[in-house]
C-alpha cells in the first residue's frame, strides 16, 4: 500500500514513513522541504513540492499512484500569517481535491485540538465548537470546512487533532525546555503549574493515523482527538522530567500576568520564539477526551505525558552533537532561543547537579 505523505519531511512525517514501513506501507514524501532519504525506509521516494502548486500535486499522484493519503503538511505559527493561512486552507483543499480526482478512495487529514481555541470547560469533545486563536487555529478550522466539502463529494477524510505530540526527533521549542532542564536551570511554568496540560506521543499519533488508514470507511470516516490518557499538572509532569534528568533542575512557579506581558513584548520585537499560542495558554487546563477514538478506532495511547517528555530528552541527550548549531522554524530542528538565553543564565541553579 502506498501513501500520499504530505509533510513528509518533517517530525510527524518521519515517524508516520517509518513506522508504517512495519504495516506494509511504503511513502511517497512530498515537502517545501528535501528529505534525506537515508534517515527513511528503503522504496520511499520525495518530490520537493508546494502544496499551494495544483499542477505538481496532480503530476506527483499520476507519476507515483498513491492508494492512499495522509495530509500532514501545515505552516507552523512561527510563519508569515499569510503563508499559515494559504497552505492551511488552499493547501489542505488542493490536496484533497486532486485525491478526489485520481480516484483515491480515503485521506487522513491532520489536524489539531488548536480549533477548540481557550475554552472554559475541559474534557473536550469533537463536537464542541470550534474557535480559532490566533492564524494558526483560524488556518485549522478553515482545513477542516474543506475537509467536510471534499467528504460531501465522495472522499472519505478522517480528521485527527492531536495534542502537542513529543517524541523521538522532537526539537523546536521542546528543545529549548531539554537544553534548560541538562543545564540544571530552574524550568519557570507560566502560573502556579496546578493546571492540567495534555500532551500525546508521537508513535500513539502514528497508531491513530494507521486505523484511520486500514478501518473500514463507516468507522474511519469522522473526526477523532488523540492524546495521552495518563497526564497530571505541569508541575507534576515538568517535575518529573526534572527528576529523570538528575541534572539539578526544578520547577518554579510564576507570576503568568508578567511571564505573558514580557513573553509578548519579546515576540512582538523578535527577540524570543514563543508565540502566543504556546504562552498565552499555558496556565490553563488543556485536555481533551479519547473516549471516541478509543471506542470507534479500538485506539489505545501507550505512553504517559512524563513517559513522553523523558523518551524525547533522551533522545535529544543521544543526539545533541549532530544538531547543535543548526536552527530554523520547524519541529526538527532547534530554535533559537534569543532573550530566552538570557534569562536562563539567571535561572540556573547554584547548587552543582548530581553525577
Amino acid at each position: 500500500m502506498k501513501l500520499l505523505l504530505t509533510g513528509g519531511a518533517g517530525f510527524l512525517g518521519y515517524h508516520v514513513a517509518n513506522d508504517l514501513a512495519e504495516h506494509g506501507f511504503t511513502s511517497v514524501l512530498f515537502d517545501l522541504a528535501a528529505a534525506d532519504l537515508g534517515e527513511y525506509p528503503a522504496g520511499t521516494t520525495a518530490v520537493v513540492g508546494d502544496i499551494r502548486d495544483r499542477p505538481a500535486l496532480d503530476r506527483a499522484i499520476a507519476e507515483h499512484r498513491p492508494d492512499l493519503v495522509v495530509h500532514g503538511a501545515a505552516a507552523l505559527p512561527l510563519w508569515r500569517k499569510r503563508d499559515i493561512l494559504s497552505v492551511g486552507v488552499e493547501g489542505t483543499r488542493n490536496v484533497l481535491e486532486a485525491a478526489l480526482a485520481a480516484g483515491i478512495p480515503r485521506a487522513v487529514h491532520i489536524s489539531s485540538t488548536a480549533v477548540y481555541g481557550v475554552p472554559e470547560k475541559h474534557p473536550l469533545f469533537e463536537a464542541d465548537p470550534m474557535v480559532g486563536v490566533g492564524t494558526y487555529g483560524t488556518a485549522k478550522i478553515g482545513a477542516e470546512q474543506v475537509c467536510a466539502e471534499v467528504r460531501a463529494k465522495g472522499l472519505e477524510v478522517a480528521v485527527v487533532r492531536p495534542k502537542t505530540f513529543i517524541g523521538t526527533g522532537r526539537l523546536g521549542v521542546f528543545q529549548i525546555l531539554y537544553d534548560w532542564v541538562e543545564s540544571g536551570c530552574r524550568i519557570p511554568v507560566i502560573g502556579a503549574g496546578t493546571n492540567r496540560y495534555q500532551l500525546l506521543e508521537v508513535t500513539d499519533l502514528v497508531d491513530a493515523i494507521r486505523l484511520c488508514l486500514t478501518l473500514p470507511g463507516e468507522q474511519a470516516n469522522d473526526v477523532f482527538n488523540v492524546g495521552a490518557k495518563d497526564f497530571g499538572t505541569v508541575m507534576a509532569d515538568v517535575g518529573a522530567l526534572c527528576d529523570y534528568a538528575g541534572s539539578g533542575a526544578s520547577v518554579m512557579p510564576t507570576n503568568a500576568a508578567l511571564v505573558k506581558a514580557f513573553l509578548r513584548v519579546a515576540e512582538v520585537l523578535h527577540l524570543s520564539p514563543l508565540y502566543k499560542w504556546v504562552y498565552g495558554t499555558a496556565d490553563t487546563d488543556s485536555f481533551v477526551s479519547t473516549e471516541k477514538a478509543e471506542s470507534v478506532l479500538g485506539w489505545q495511547p501507550r505512553y504517559s505525558n512524563a513517559e513522553a517528555l523523558t523518551r524525547s530528552y533522551q533522545w535529544y541527550l543521544e543526539h545533541k552533537g549532530e544538531i547543535a548549531g543548526a536552527s530554523g522554524i520547524t519541529h526538527r530542528v532547534a530554535w533559537r532561543q534569543g532573550i530566552l538565553g538570557l534569562v536562563k543564565k539567571r535561572l540556573r541553579n547554584r547548587r552543582p547537579a548530581p553525577r
